[in-house]
Formats: C-alpha cells, structure tokens, sequence
C-alpha cells in the first residue's frame, strides 16, 4: 500500500520560485544578470588564456588563480543559464533528476571553490612565513595534487549527499523557495523523515564545510603576525598587497555562504537567502577577475601584452 501511494503521491518535477513574481521587474533583471553572467564567464576566462600564454605566470599562485577562475565559470554555469531562462518563463518547472544534476554541479564547483581558496591561504602562507622553502614546498607536483585532489575529494563528497536526498520522498508540494535547486529548500519539502541526515549533515557536512573556511583563517593569522614582525613600513605594505586581493574574495565568498546558510531555516529567511545567494553565485565569480588584476602588476602586463598584437 506504501508503495501504491508513493506512485500516485511522488513529484516527478519541481517550480522554481525565482528571484521576483513581477512580470514588469522580469526584463530589467534579465538584462542585469545576462550582462553580469557574460562578465563574470568572459572576464574569468581572460585570466585563464592569459595565465597560460604568459610562462612568466606560469608559478604556483598563478596556477591556483588560473584553476579558481575555471572553477568560477563552472560554478556561475551551474546557475546562472537556468536562472536566466526561467526569469523570461512564466512556468519554471524543472524536472526532478535536472534538479538533483544542477545541485551536485553547484556542490561540486562550490565545495572545490572552498578549497582552492584554501590552497591559495597555504601558497600565501608558505610565500611570507617560509619563503626560504617556497620553491621546494610549492612543487609542481604538489599544486596539481592539491588541484586535483580538491575536486576528486570534494564530488565524492558532493555525490554522496545528492545520491541521499535525491532518494527521499518528495510528495507533498513541490515549489522550492529559490531560483535554483539547493539543499535547504529541497529539505523542506521532502516528506520523509530527516533526522538521522540532518546530524550527518551537521557532523559530517559542517566538518568538511568549515575545514577550508578555518584553514584559511589560520593561515591569515599567522601570516599577520609574521607581517607585523616586518619593521619597515613599506616591507609590510607590500607583504599585505599580495594577500589583500585573495583575502577580499574569502570575505565575499564565505561571508555570503554563511548568511545563507547558518541561520534558523524559515520561510522569511529563504526568500532573504535568495537575494543574499546572487552574491556567491553570480556576483562574486564576477568580481573575481577585476580583484585579482586591478592590484595586480603582472596580471595586468600580461594582458596589455595580449591585447596589443591584436590592436
């Protein structure tokens, strides 16, 4: 009998309630987040072609940086294309296994964006605290393992929760309070019960969610305090100049994150998320480029220099 009514119950596709139900607010937003999407893909992609036409960034902070903005690509990808396609539909249904594919690509791109941010705190870190060691340390070999093992470790991790709750029942409404499919609002609308993966989630998610974010705040604070050891102060300000721009991307990223997610799960508060989301989605992959290049004398060469031939 369960199972006869589950197949008459189960949701077979879900309804995006998207950023706004204002027909006459739906053009300018599109016209909005198509040109920041464009940006933040176009301008994401320059500093990848640049970082490896140029050997002279061919060193392990330009790795990184070059692997976070492909990873920013395929995060803002993740969303922003279905965002877009469902602002100028009056129906935005997506289909129930669609929906579990866009949140294990949001799990994975976002959860290996953590950890490259926290691979760029340690190639910081190692750069002002050991600088002797640098070279040594920051081998070939350990920056494409450190790469590489962000994104295995991270879809494991990503693949485990989705193959979980894509198999709970959902058979009550199927409107999810966002403009894509994340955990929480999927959450509140499975009928099954959730408390044994609410304390995996608690446990075991928080520990892998948190381990980049404390790392990085470690390796800042000890970097820090090797800075204020520098006595001249122009050595200092240039010891803060190579952080200064990594360190604001970790503030827009996690603090977004953590305002989304770490607060009492509420209706209000996921129509707050929603907005509070466009952040790390969309903005955040967009400012990334401008970032890292504005302040950056290599970056910025390296881009006149091709640009140039071209003009």
């Amino acid at each position: 009998m369960r199972q006869i009514e589950r197949n008459w119950t189960s949701v077979k596709n879900f309804i995006l309630l998207g950023l706004s139900d204002y027909p006459n607010q739906q053009a300018g937003l599109f016209a909005l987040f198509l040109a920041m999407y464009l940006t933040a893909v176009m301008g994401n992609a320059m500093i990848v072609a640049v970082i490896i036409k140029d050997h002279h960034l061919h060193t392990p902070m330009y790795y990184f940086l070059g692997n976070l903005s492909f990873v920013d690509i395929c995060f803002t990808s993740a969303i922003a294309p279905r965002m877009l396609h469902d602002i100028l539909s009056e129906v935005r249904t997506i289909p129930f296994y669609s929906c579990f594919a866009q949140l294990l690509a949001f799990f994975c791109t976002g959860g290996t964006e953590a950890y490259l941010l926290a691979t760029m705190a340690f190639d910081r870190y190692t750069a002002i605290c050991n600088p002797l060691c640098y070279t040594s340390v920051m081998s070939r070999s350990l920056c494409i393992s450190l790469v590489c093992g962000s994104w295995v470790f991270v879809s494991l991790h990503s693949l485990m929760h989705v193959a979980i709750v894509s198999n709970f029942d959902f058979c009550g409404s199927n409107l999810i309070r966002n403009f894509f499919c994340d955990l929480v609002p999927l959450l509140k609308l499975t009928c099954s019960n959730t408390t044994s993966y609410e304390w995996l989630l608690f446990i075991e998610g928080s520990l892998v969610a948190m381990s980049p974010f404390m790392f990085t705040i470690g390796s800042y604070v000890c970097i820090i305090y090797r800075i204020m050891k520098i006595k001249s102060a122009e050595g200092r300000q240039r010891a803060f100049s190579t952080c200064s721009s990594h360190l604001t991307v970790v503030t827009l990223f996690f603090g977004s994150i953590f305002f989304t997610y770490i607060r009492p799960v509420s209706a209000k508060a996921l129509d707050q998320q929603r907005v509070v989301t466009v952040v790390y989605t969309i903005v955040t992959p967009m400012l990334n480029p401008f970032i890292y290049s504005l302040r950056n004398t290599d970056v910025i060469s390296a881009v006149k220099k091709a640009v140039k031939p071209s003009l």
